[in-house]
């Protein structure tokens, strides 16, 4: 397969990603929704601001995204839709695709109490540390995924991943007094599953997508600061008194 002039990003992602090299107009809408979305998220998000403090150094631009890559693929971080890919098809292993909210919420419970998937207490794909009440991302998302879902007929899927959502909202005010909604991470890997995208493949296209912030933080911290990035510390122990 060779790169064609008359195909967008997308276009060509999907078609050098198959076999058959082909693709429809909805698939390459949601695989461009999707990177758009994760282009850039502010400069406080980890990999950005591990860019822009790397070339604050005055090194080569190549260091600083390679340094940016470093800090993307932790599950934290770049890796937070696999872990919701991951989870997922263990609650779905374990339930099926019910429609009983009961059911899932007795799960999501027991997830929440470290004794479910991988016992750390945490659903993966809920809550965020800046969109608090929701997420602008996932609920554009939402929209995509539901014509993405409709023309593989996933329809069934999707349905359960709503409401797998709306029971993680009343299970986790319930036990942590806390308004959590999804984000962006929580559909994304659905998506890519439905788009047929291998999960090794997932990361990687997060990158694509975010050098585009990367860069536009880079060089506006150039244009507005050009110094090199020393963050503070402060000792916060306690000193042996003679």
């Amino acid at each position: 397969h060779k790169v064609k002039k008359s195909e967008s990003i997308c276009e060509t992602i999907l078609r050098l990603t198959r076999k058959d090299g082909t693709y429809t107009n909805t698939e390459a809408e949601v695989l461009d929704c999707m990177l758009v979305l994760h282009a850039d998220h502010g400069g406080g998000n980890n990999s950005t601001f591990t860019n822009v403090v790397i070339s604050s150094t005055g090194t080569d631009l190549y260091s600083a995204m390679a340094g940016s890559v470093g800090a993307l693929k932790g599950p934290r971080h770049g890796g937070a839709n696999i872990a919701v890919v991951e989870m997922m098809k263990a609650v779905i292993n374990e339930i099926g695709y019910t429609e009983d909210e009961e059911v899932i919420k007795a799960l999501i419970e027991r997830i929440v109490k470290k004794d479910f998937y991988d016992n750390k207490g945490l659903v993966y794909g809920m809550g965020h540390a800046v969109y608090t009440l929701s997420d602008p991302r996932s609920l554009l998302l939402q929209e995509k995924a539901k014509e993405l879902a409709k023309e593989k007929g996933m329809e069934k899927e999707f349905a359960f991943y709503q409401r797998f959502e709306k029971c993680a909202k009343e299970v986790l005010w319930q036990y942590k007094h806390k308004h959590v909604s999804s984000n962006i991470d929580f559909y994304s890997g659905f998506v890519y599953e439905m788009l047929n995208i291998p999960m090794e493949l997932v990361a990687p296209l997060f990158v694509c997508a975010r050098m585009v912030g990367w860069l536009a933080h880079n060089i506006e911290d150039k244009c507005y600061c050009n110094k090199i990035i020393r963050p503070a510390t402060k000792y916060v122990g306690n000193l042996k008194e003679e």
